[in-house]
């Protein structure tokens, strides 16, 4: 049987809000690291759409859009 932790949906979308945000500055601190314009360009695109996941994970967190409620 699972846990009450386990049950709350907020503490599945904190976990992977972390997750997803330490990948996310992981990929921005290595665009300084790396010196090839394209894989620059990847790592920055990926970083924006960790974000964006990060945040669909906060939204659904604080029942912020209309598909959440």
């Amino acid at each position: 049987m699972a846990s009450a932790p386990d049950r709350d949906p907020r503490h599945h979308t904190q976990k992977m809000r972390k997750a997803l945000d330490d990948i996310r500055n992981h990929l921005r601190e290595d665009v300084a690291k790396v010196d090839e314009p394209q894989l620059k360009a990847v790592f920055e695109t990926s970083a924006e759409v960790l974000g964006g996941l990060s945040k669909a994970f906060e939204d659904y967190e604080r029942k912020n859009e209309a598909a959440w409620k």
